[in-house]
């Protein structure tokens, strides 16, 4: 059975490992999309990094937290809550900012505006607080991160910055994060038995890959 021929979950175990499967190929879509780093301009490349910056720095914290205030079950608020509390013990906002500032790839009026629409379709994805489809779209975007460091390093590298603390941390790190929210979707699965409709699953997933395609195509 695949999440698209579905009218609705009927059990966690059949529906886990499938969602999985859909998001792996989301990111494989997406990083085999991405432009080769010797192919592009130093602007283009300084474009990739703010524009990420951009949608990262303000917005992650913000939706890890729609995901924690929408879980229902407490094993799921309990691993949303490590991965924030990480995101903020440890700054990364501030973070990502100085590995931004040192690839001389600060955000502009511009960068912040070419993303605006895409970015906004997802804030308002997450304002509707549902439980199982934000956490669906937060591995996704957990999964794409860490296999997109390496590629944002040698961004960021071309453009003569050697501070990468930044991609050093979430290359890792987000693995973890990754496996945790699949543990997270499992408990919410199980809480919800069933009762969210595979068009709404995987909404954010589409709201969130075109985001990232405009982040690094500019369009």
């Amino acid at each position: 059975m695949s999440a698209a021929s579905a009218g609705l979950i009927p059990s966690t175990e059949s529906m886990t490992a499938p969602i999985q499967v859909h998001i792996e190929r989301e990111i494989e879509a997406l990083l085999s999309s991405l432009p080769k780093p010797d192919e592009l301009s130093a602007e283009e490349r300084r474009g990739i990094i703010a524009r990420y910056t951009a949608v990262l720095e303000g917005n992650f914290i913000y939706w890890m937290t729609g995901a924690y205030i929408a879980a229902g079950s407490d094993a799921a608020r309990a691993k949303i809550l490590e991965n924030l509390h990480e995101e903020v013990r440890d700054s990364h906002p501030a973070m990502l900012r100085r590995f931004a500032l040192a690839a001389q790839a600060v955000p502009t009026d511009s960068d912040a505006t070419a993303v605006y629409d895409n970015l906004t379709n997802v804030r308002m994805f997450i304002v509707k607080l549902s439980p199982v489809p934000i956490v669906v779209t937060m591995a996704l975007l957990e999964g794409f991160i860490q296999r997109f460091m390496a590629y944002l390093a040698d961004l960021a590298r071309r453009q003569g910055s050697s501070a990468m603390e930044y991609t050093d941390v979430h290359g890792v790190c987000d693995v973890t994060h990754t496996l945790e929210l699949y543990r997270a979707l499992e408990a919410e699965m199980t809480l919800s038995n069933g009762s969210t409709p595979t068009d709404r699953m995987f909404e954010g997933v589409e709201l969130l890959r075109t985001l990232i395609q405009n982040v690094v195509v500019n369009q």
